[in-house]
């Protein structure tokens, strides 16, 4: 028996869906899609037949609807988890949405029409009232406190307060960053190098005046140790590190 079609507007083919949906009252999470998709065909061809530009998306849908109904004719897919896909997930979740936001925009639109029915007019309340404040009762404010009770409960929120402090590190000093210039510092070890020719290890770093400077000095050496201009030279374990130069004679 062929669908009897009484055209109307659709603001979409989401639209439409929804329209047959409740025309045949489907729950929407239980789209039956052979039924669906031959009532939407339905449509389509009137559509054409009264309007031959029929929107690409009513034909981009009518796609979709075919190629779900193709799908839920093979075994259903299982997903990472076990689970079994509906196919037609994706296109209930559209529907969904959009039927959201078509409510939403009813609300609106019905909100609006109101707004017509309803006046307002500006206020006229007297200065005199709206600069009136109250009298502020210290007696009620203040209640059964006394100086004493007063007193407790500000040496309690001191005690709360240091309670707080850490008592170890907020000792600590502020930790200042140490800049150390390293091509400075690699053009001293070579100067050194320069005068020295060959030394102990031990006598380059005492000449460093801190930390930042004896790490920044080691790292030099450990370059020019790998670029060849030194040779390391220790004789006994735990005994001096000799350094000598082989570019400098």
């Amino acid at each position: 028996m062929a669908l009897e079609v009484k055209l109307q507007a659709f603001e979409g083919p989401l639209d439409l869906l929804l329209h047959l949906i409740d025309k045949n009252k489907i729950d929407i999470y239980d789209i039956p899609i052979a039924v669906i998709t031959e009532q939407y065909m339905e449509y389509i061809r009137a559509m054409q037949k009264d309007d031959m530009e029929v929107t690409s998306e009513f034909l981009v849908m009518a796609a979709t609807l075919v190629d779900i109904k193709c799908k839920m004719l093979l075994p259903k897919e299982v997903n990472e988890e076990g689970e079994e896909e509906d196919p037609r997930a994706e296109l209930v979740e559209k529907l969904l949405e959009y039927k959201m936001y078509k409510f939403m925009a009813d609300e609106l639109r019905e909100r609006q029409m109101d707004a017509d029915t309803h006046l307002y007019r500006k206020k006229n309340i007297p200065d005199e009232v709206m600069t009136y404040e109250e009298p502020l009762d210290y007696e009620q404010l203040i209640g059964d406190a006394n100086l004493a009770k007063l007193n407790s409960i500000f040496q309690a929120l001191l005690k709360r307060q240091e309670d707080k402090v850490d008592p170890i590190r907020s000792k600590f000093g502020k930790i200042e960053k140490e800049a150390v210039d390293i091509d400075q510092k690699t053009e001293y070890v070579k100067n050194f190098i320069r005068e020295h020719n060959r030394f102990s290890f031990r006598a380059l770093l005492e000449k460093q005046y801190s930390k930042v400077e004896i790490i920044v000095t080691f790292m030099v050496i450990l370059e020019a140790m790998k670029t060849g201009e030194l040779t390391i030279e220790q004789e006994e374990n735990f005994g001096e590190i000799m350094i000598s130069s082989n570019v400098y004679g």
